[in-house]
């Protein structure tokens, strides 16, 4: 960076600050603003002026007061001690910040370092010298809680021999724990890395998106499914149910590390992440989620310039964690008050507003975003591979999803879980919409539900998807005309998608059994409705009228099928698979004389 610089402030308007006598400044760089040293960075350079946004509420900075340049960009400080950690925007640790300052709000001016320099860290070096090592390289690993492994590497742009390394034992981050020699120069090498947050890291190649993000959620899993290192989008209006949503991807997924970014959202919403992650266990490993989850809590009443560097701490933090080789899943909520955040900036700079006031860079800036998901292999001798797999919140107005966040986070995209009002206003949760939603990862993805799941489970997903889009064509017919003049084979239907509608669909998120599905049990459940479907019009043609089959006790156990757990999915669903093969004509209710054959009475 360049020679730091000391500075008057000449303007101050919001969270932007104008300085002048910075000559030599650079794009980005961190300056301290004000007497208090508030934190900010330089977005604007024009002769000796630069104009600064503040991460701090600016009331009570005057004119002249000094700012200083720091010679650094926005860093993120990457080590072990970041799992579990609760960070504001610029990666400021809350329960440290609490702790000095003993206030609820979190005060101006106030420092706090992202990690803990005095903590010792069990290291246990995989390497020897001699070695030549390149970028990405692993140096040694330490234990970050009891569900994470972390891998100490070789940071971005150093490589060469391995001259020393360690020996296993107790280390801070700061400590050096191994020289590389390139060129004649010895380069000390701590646990400690840090990377400018609006540069992605570099990576060696993408790769294609042909294994799913399993996240337990049956209308996600079954009907529109993610890719690791894919990107899909949530919209929807207030109450719909956006931020359950993204709790349930965050609670369940098979990521093996989870980043949470609380992105201008309400203060009781975070609150309730910060309460139930530590108490939720996580599925695949006992442990509580926290232990594989870091959070960045910017809510809405923080400062509003905090916000846009919110999302690019928290991406630079999941592509760590990617380079070490692990699935990370990252949650962006809401990426609408990320948009909100740059449209008053844009403001404060006077820029040329585009659509809706927002400014005309904003398809960029979200584009750059998503664009750093990916499943990839990383830069290391050795093949390794890592993901990061975006989801993001987005906030309509009104829940007009054609106003210009939503459709350019749309156009970036490829898999589209909409909210419906409607759905939300008849208790249907989760209230994606199965009709408008969709997920471009279908052909990538149909080999591995193939090998992994059942050969027929896409040709089973195909007819549900069918059965509810005719659903929709006949319930306009009876809202014309009544559902009297329906035929029967027709109502064979309506009731088959309301099987699927209510008894695969609808998950409840509080639920100790049906809060999370296994992907065999949800093939299982869909096969079950399917082939009852199928059933219902091979009795049918037998004679057997609708109301006689919506008697069976089957339709009972279907109604139950969410409630079996997991364990049990398999024995149980395969006994309803095979009662179901087994009916026949006979065994119907005779409802005109009352009759039940034996093996009804035997239910």
């Amino acid at each position: 960076m360049s020679k730091i610089r000391t500075g008057k402030i000449k303007r101050i308007s919001g969270p932007v600050v104008e300085a002048d006598g910075m000559l030599g400044s650079s794009m980005y760089e961190v300056c301290k603003v004000g007497d208090e040293g508030l934190i900010g960075e330089i977005i604007r350079i024009q002769g000796e002026v630069c104009t600064i946004q503040v991460y701090e509420e600016t009331d009570g900075l005057l004119p002249n007061e000094t700012v200083t340049g720091t010679g650094a960009g926005l860093s993120a400080e990457l080590a072990p001690g970041l799992i579990g950690q609760i960070y504001d925007g610029i990666q400021r640790p809350l329960p440290l910040i609490l702790e000095k300052t003993k206030d609820d709000f979190i005060r101006r001016g106030v420092v706090a370092f992202p990690l803990e320099y005095d903590k010792k860290w069990s290291f246990k070096p995989t390497i020897e010298k001699g070695t030549k090592v390149t970028t990405g390289d692993f140096i040694g690993t330490v234990q970050e809680g009891p569900v994470v492994v972390h891998k100490v590497m070789i940071p971005p742009g150093v490589q060469g021999t391995l001259t020393s390394v360690v020996k296993a034992g107790e280390y801070n981050v700061l400590d050096s724990i191994c020289q590389v020699k390139n060129n004649g120069n010895q380069i000390n090498v701590p646990m400690l890395q840090k990377w400018p947050v609006r540069f992605g890291r570099p990576i060696k190649e993408r790769l294609e998106p042909t294994i799913p993000l399993l996240t337990g959620q049956r209308i996600f899993d079954t009907f529109f499914p993610i890719a690791k290192g894919g990107t899909s989008a949530i919209p929807g209006g207030f109450g719909t149910g956006k931020t359950v949503s993204q709790h349930q991807l965050a609670k369940w997924s098979d990521a093996k590390i989870v980043v949470y970014i609380g992105c201008g959202e309400r203060g009781n919403e975070m609150t309730n992440v910060l309460e139930d992650f530590p108490e939720l266990i996580d599925p695949n490993t006992g442990e509580p989620l926290m232990n594989r989850t870091i959070l960045i809590a910017n809510t809405s009443n923080m400062p509003v310039a905090a916000r846009e560097a919110s999302v690019y701490t928290g991406m630079t933090l999941a592509e760590y964690y990617r380079d070490m080789g692990y699935d990370v899943a990252l949650m962006a909520d809401s990426t609408s008050r990320w948009a909100e955040a740059m449209r008053e900036i844009s403001g404060r700079l006077e820029e040329m507003p585009g659509e809706a006031g927002y400014p005309a860079y904003l398809a960029s800036k979200i584009a750059q975003f998503y664009e750093r998901a990916g499943r990839v292999k990383t830069l290391s001798t050795e093949e390794r591979q890592g993901s990061i797999t975006i989801t993001g919140a987005v906030s309509p107005p009104g829940g007009d999803f054609s106003e210009p966040v939503t459709q350019n986070t749309l156009r970036i995209t490829k898999v589209f879980w909409a909210l419906s009002k409607d759905l939300a206003a008849r208790r249907h949760f989760p209230a994606i919409d199965y009709l408008i939603s969709y997920t471009l990862y279908t052909n990538e993805l149909t080999p591995w539900f193939i090998k992994n799941v059942n050969p027929a489970f896409m040709s089973y997903r195909s007819e549900a998807m069918s059965l509810l889009q005719k659903d929709k064509e006949l319930e306009d017919i009876v809202q014309l005309v009544g559902p009297e003049a329906l035929p029967e084979s027709e109502k064979i239907i309506l009731e088959s998608a309301r099987m699927l509608k209510e008894d695969f669909l609808q998950q409840n998120a509080f639920s100790d059994v049906d809060s999370y599905s296994t992907i065999q049990k949800q093939w299982l459940m869909l096969k079950i409705i399917i082939d009852f479907y199928h059933k219902m019009r091979e009795l049918y043609n037998q004679g057997v009228k609708l109301p006689e089959m919506m008697n069976l006790p089957i339709i009972d156990k279907i109604a139950r099928l969410k409630y079996i757990p997991n364990d049990n999915a398999e024995k149980d669903m395969n006994g309803i698979l095979a009662e179901i093969n087994a009916l026949q004509s006979d065994d119907v209710v005779d409802r005109v004389s009352g009759r039940m054959m034996p093996s009804m009475k035997d239910e």
